[in-house]
């Protein structure tokens, strides 16, 4: 039986990407990505050429039927995402998942470490890391406020990701409920204009709103 490597990729600066990483993606039969446009790119910029094939969160049970029969055909594999470790708030999580269920045992999946904006913001966060709960992107809806509230009743540091969309509408549901708690926003991490945003959820607005708001976030909240 092959393999299944999942591979972490820059989640910005492509100086990131391991040599390990770049052995290993220019080794296997196909890519698998969340974006075969963003893999690409990354392939190319590496000079590695290797067949790609999509699996995001939309993918249906015959894109994971093509996976497992490329693997009994004796095909290795590599799992990305368009930006960081698959499976951390990805849906190469739900892929491992299922092959894991199929394969059992037979199937070797192996680790290629690299970025994670939710851990690379926690490196530089001067808060307590030792112990902390991740909890993704905030629900949209449903779900919205029962999420926030988690987070005020959370002893521990809590790590979330937002958008460029939605970072003011967060900030002022952090600033309604927990307005004294300190945060560390992280703003387009290891790319040209990262930007690292430290105070309370108003303060950090203000600064946002002076200067920028474009860009991915990753937000993290001191514990109690």
């Amino acid at each position: 039986m092959p393999t299944l490597y999942v591979i972490g990729t820059p989640i910005g600066n492509l100086q990131d990407l391991s040599e390990r990483a770049k052995t290993t993606l220019a080794s296997v039969d196909v890519v698998l990505c969340e974006d075969t446009r963003v893999t690409s790119k990354l392939l190319s910029a590496f000079d590695i050429h290797v067949p790609t094939l999509s699996y995001h969160q939309h993918s249906g049970a015959f894109k994971t039927e093509k996976i497992i029969a490329l693997l009994e055909g004796e095909k290795n594999l590599a799992l990305v995402t368009d930006a960081g470790t698959p499976g951390i708030s990805d849906p190469g999580g739900r892929i491992v998942e299922e092959l894991v269920e199929h394969f059992g045992e037979e199937l070797t999946i192996t680790p290629i470490p690299g970025a994670c904006a939710a851990v690379t913001a926690l490196s530089i966060a001067g808060v307590p890391a030792d112990e902390f709960v991740f909890l993704g992107f905030p629900p949209h809806k449903r779900g919205r406020q029962s999420f926030f509230e988690r987070i005020f009743l959370t002893h521990s540091t809590v790590v979330f990701y937002e958008s460029t969309h939605r970072i003011l509408k967060t900030l002022g549901e952090l600033a309604t409920r927990m307005p004294d708690r300190k945060l560390v926003v992280c703003r387009e991490l290891t790319k040209m204009y990262e930007t690292i945003y430290r105070g309370t959820a108003s303060e950090v607005t203000a600064k946002l709103e002076s200067s920028s708001i474009k860009g991915e976030f990753v937000i993290v909240v001191s514990p109690l």
